[in-house]
């Protein structure tokens, strides 16, 4: 989707939210730079990327997990596992690291470099400053609250090396947008800080998902925009869960929504390249920090955000942000409860507002809705818009 045209009210670049830590990170080589450590990559020992850490690697590289450089060291990571902040004090919830194998760690040494390698070869080097054991139990005890290994994110840690490797990155580039999604559907957070500018907006509010948008989301959305000049809608289209529908049949639902049922002019859509943890509210304090790299001053915590299972309470991701001294982390939470249809006031409502008893709400289980869908059935106009159902039961045709 292309950024909206505006002509808002004059806005510099001062009035928009500092990055996090003051300065937006920028570790992208230009050209000429890449070239010559492309031919030097070729001559370093190699540490092989999965694609969890290849996204996590281009987020470091423009600057959307600023004031991150590089990957953590081990100072940095037992910080963030003890106390959920880096040394310099600033609050930070999830490790970002460097997972190696033991062949791949002994030829690594501080001081030196290493090449990064994704599928389709390097894609940045790395100046290698510490080496290190992970703690697994202490890790996912820390990020997760459980060591139980069917935990996607669990499960995802235990498939990693067990030894991390740090320092600071030198990136020369690489596709690390989802298959099926456009480049200008990946804006990086100077490219959004840019469109926030032209469209004059001076408060943002993100909203995060990695799911289509029903009539529950659309109308915790447009509360939010009643408050805020713009919403960026920000789908993950990193790795997530098998069961997870893929990223282009999402991004196509996100246009069809936004093209008909919002104002053009107070939406931008972008996919972000990041990999699900589903650390419940570990997660919703890290996707906070991201959307404020990339110029949010707000983000919408629902229910069971970045949940799995039943592994955290419905409200912990917003009760987590009361643990944290609001002005450091910047970026303000917006926490709706669960939203439904009322039967009784004939519109969309929380507990909050509706005057309901429990057996006049809709509410529609994501089990429910894929069996509807699989029969070529439409969910009620209540829990999706039509247009929404009908891209879904197309693609469930020709799965």
């Amino acid at each position: 989707m292309s950024p909206p045209k505006g002509s808002g009210p004059d806005v510099r670049a001062a009035d928009l939210i500092a990055p996090y830590g003051g300065r937006l990170v920028d570790r992208v080589v230009d050209p000429a730079a890449a070239d010559l450590l492309r031919s030097e990559a070729a001559r370093l020992p190699t540490v092989q990327l999965s694609s969890r850490v290849a996204t996590d690697l281009y987020l470091l590289a423009v600057g959307a997990l600023s004031p991150l450089e590089g990957f953590m060291d081990r100072e940095q990571y037992e910080r963030v596992l003890d106390d959920m902040s880096l040394p310099t004090g600033l609050p930070w919830s999830i490790p970002v690291v460097l997972p190696a194998r033991s062949e791949e760690v002994d030829r690594l040494r501080p001081g030196e470099r290493a090449a990064l390698l994704a599928q389709d070869g390097p894609v940045a080097v790395l100046d290698v400053t510490e080496v290190y054991r992970r703690d697994l139990k202490r890790e996912c005890l820390a990020v997760y609250g459980t060591e139980d290994s069917a935990h996607p994110g669990v499960a995802a840690l235990e498939r990693l090396g067990d030894q991390y490797v740090a320092g600071a990155i030198h990136y020369m580039g690489g596709d690390a947008v989802a298959e099926g999604v456009a480049d200008d559907e990946a804006l990086t957070p100077a490219e959004t800080r840019a469109c926030f500018l032209e469209l004059g907006w001076r408060s943002v509010v993100a909203f995060q998902t990695r799911n289509p948008i029903h009539r529950a989301h659309e109308y915790l959305q447009k509360c939010a925009l009643e408050m805020v000049d713009g919403l960026l809608v920000h789908p993950v289209v990193g790795e997530t869960k098998a069961d997870d529908l893929p990223a282009d049949l999402r991004m196509t639902c996100y246009r069809v929504l936004l093209e008909k049922y919002f104002p053009r002019d107070r939406v931008l859509l972008s996919a972000l390249p990041l990999a699900m943890r589903y650390a419940g509210p570990k997660e919703a304090v890290f996707h906070a920090i991201i959307r404020r790299n990339f110029g949010c001053t707000h983000m919408i915590v629902g229910r069971d955000h970045a949940g799995v299972g039943d592994y955290y309470d419905t409200y912990d991701a917003q009760r987590i942000f009361d643990q944290i001294d609001p002005d450091e982390l910047g970026i303000r939470p917006l926490n709706f409860e669960h939203a439904f249809w009322c039967r009784l006031t004939e519109q969309m409502a929380t507990a909050k507002t509706s005057p309901s008893s429990p057996d006049e709400r809709v509410f529609l289980s994501g089990t429910r809705v894929r069996e509807m869908l699989a029969r070529g059935e439409r969910p009620p106009v209540e829990f999706t818009r039509p247009e929404v159902a009908d891209v879904l039961i197309a693609a469930h045709r020709h799965a």
